[in-house]
């Protein structure tokens, strides 16, 4: 699947693109190579997300094809919309364009069904490489599922070796205990293994330094599995500082490309919403202003990223500008809040100003939603992960929100299913996610739910 990401793919759109200039007698120009150009990277978002693969390797071929078109009438769409926004669409022949949109995921399929073909044909030669396991461990579980999940790795998993007892061996192992760890490499040897995976705790150094002494007079691969399902993984990778590896345990999602993302869609979508909501935020601040005295913006702090304290915004909406140690959380039918405020926080309106923050930097419009400094401090104690909800910016719309956690977290069970959210956010973001939460945000506000 990666060959196909990477080269496969592309080389049959851009191939197909180019035989049918030919066929129909047009220059291949300048502007078919920016349409290329344009294709490959839309393409390249959009079955990324899609993620056609997960159909693929659970041998569901129509679903996969199914992926496969829908996926490539998006790219056709988006294409289009360029096309005819920038003008360019007239520089190519009809005729082209469509032939090359109808014939294209039929391309694609049939390469991919090609290449499944002869995969299958050299599994059933005997050209997968035949596995071992040492140790019955949760990651060498998984292993052994991925291996059997996705045939194209040509990899046949023969068994494992452990020492301990089977009672102590975890549920679910499909595959044969292949004997003691004092007997592994006589077996590689014997049966000329390809690859060999260990799968032991990290207390098990001195047994993995005396197995790869053994090992050394064989031509076996080795590779070893990093015990980390111990821990609550969260944008778990395999990274490098200057050369030298490592394994992140627990990152944030926004490193590299995907920062970049992060940020210029939310420059973006908080610039156009500043722009439209103008007028609107300016009645606002002047209802505000002549109904109850104090400020128009109401200034308070919160954690941000990494912890750091930020100043956020927010249309005043209570006789009280409450910061200091202690905060007391609105309520249903709060005295506290002035006429005009009930309005504006029944309807989101009063959060208007983080927009600013957002092209600030200081938030993000998709995150975990920013607490008060005092509720920060009173439930990091009581919460098990309450700070990782600080490896990205606040947003002013989040995952818990549009699931039913928006308003008055009144007690610590409410608190624990906000953050469980937050955290669930952390570990599987994407860009679609965003744009999926902010729909079904509008739906929550305009049904008003537990605004108060």
């Amino acid at each position: 699947m990666s060959f196909f990401k990477r080269l496969l793919d592309p080389f049959i759109i851009i191939s197909l693109l180019y035989i049918l200039t030919l066929l129909n007698d047009e220059r291949f120009t300048g502007y078919y190579l920016v349409l290329v150009i344009i294709v490959f990277f839309v393409s390249s978002f959009v079955y990324e997300q899609i993620d056609p693969a997960r159909t693929w390797h659970r041998g569901k071929l129509l679903a996969y094809s199914r992926d496969i078109f829908v996926g490539w009438m998006i790219v056709i769409a988006v294409i289009a919309f360029i096309g005819y926004a920038s003008g360019l669409s007239y520089q190519y022949s009809d005729q082209v364009l469509i032939l090359w949109s109808i014939l294209t995921p039929f391309a694609l399929l049939a390469s991919h069904f090609a290449v499944r073909k002869i995969t299958s044909n050299l599994r059933k030669d005997g050209e997968a490489r035949s596995v071992v396991i040492v140790g019955a461990s949760e990651a060498g579980l998984k292993l052994a599922a991925r291996i059997e999940e996705y045939p194209n790795l040509m990899m046949e998993l023969l068994g494992y070796f452990e020492d301990r007892d089977p009672s102590r061996h975890p549920p679910g192992l499909k595959v044969p205990l292949l004997g003691k760890m004092d007997s592994i490499a006589a077996y590689v040897r014997e049966h000329n293994i390809k690859m060999l995976f260990i799968s032991l705790p990290m207390s098990a150094q001195p047994r993995i330094n005396k197995l790869l002494d053994e090992l050394q007079d064989t031509t076996v691969s080795i590779y070893f599995l990093p015990d980390i399902y111990t821990f609550d993984l969260m944008q778990a990778r395999f990274d490098n500082i200057g050369g030298v590896p490592v394994v992140a345990i627990c990152e944030t999602p926004f490193t590299g490309i995907n920062s970049l993302i992060k940020r210029a869609s939310d420059i973006l979508l908080a610039l156009l919403i500043q722009l439209l909501l103008l007028p609107v935020m300016l009645i606002i601040a002047l209802a505000v202003k002549l109904t109850s005295p104090g400020p128009v913006i109401f200034k308070q702090r919160r954690y941000g990223l990494y912890g750091e304290e930020i100043t956020v915004y927010k249309f005043r909406s209570m006789t009280v500008v409450e910061d200091g140690a202690k905060v007391v959380q609105a309520t249903k039918d709060d005295m506290r809040v002035t006429r005009v405020g009930r309005f504006l926080r029944s309807s989101s309106l009063d959060e208007l100003p983080q927009f600013i923050n957002v092209l600030q930097g200081r938030m993000s419009i998709v995150g975990p939603r920013p607490h008060a400094v005092a509720h920060n401090e009173q439930y990091r104690k009581l919460i098990k992960g309450y700070m990782l909800r600080h490896k990205v910016r606040p947003g002013i719309t989040g995952w818990a929100q549009v699931n039913g956690l928006r308003g008055e977290t009144d007690t610590l069970e409410k608190m624990e299913a906000r953050i469980e959210f937050d955290l669930d956010y952390l570990r599987n973001w994407s860009l679609l996610l965003d744009l999926w939460i902010v729909v079904r945000t509008v739906k929550v506000v305009l049904q008003r739910e537990n605004a108060h």
